[in-house]
């Protein structure tokens, strides 16, 4: 069994409160699980209204689908979300 990690930072430069924020996060956090075997939540910068920090998790027995699957959603946001640039992503599989 193999469990994959990807820690997304996203940019939200037209954002001006945390309630903005909150509208596109939970956005995108309500439709990566539809589109992807995935779970995803926001782990990071909870009170800072220009970044936001996305984790997704998704377990398999094969590395190499598993680093695909959370790069097709990295892209998915990429491209369903260009006013939402991805700052960076790391991916980890244990």
């Amino acid at each position: 069994m193999k469990v994959a990690t990807c820690v997304i930072q996203l940019s939200l430069e037209g954002v001006f409160s945390l309630k903005d924020k909150r509208r596109i996060v939970k956005s995108i956090l309500a439709r990566l699980p539809q589109h992807f075997n995935v779970a995803a939540a926001e782990v990071d910068h909870h009170d800072t209204w220009h970044i936001a920090g996305i984790g997704l998790a998704a377990i398999g027995t094969d590395a190499g689908y598993l680093h695909g699957l959370l790069e097709k959603a990295v892209t998915w946001i990429e491209t369903t979300r260009p006013d939402v640039p991805v700052i960076d992503y790391e991916i980890e599989i244990f």
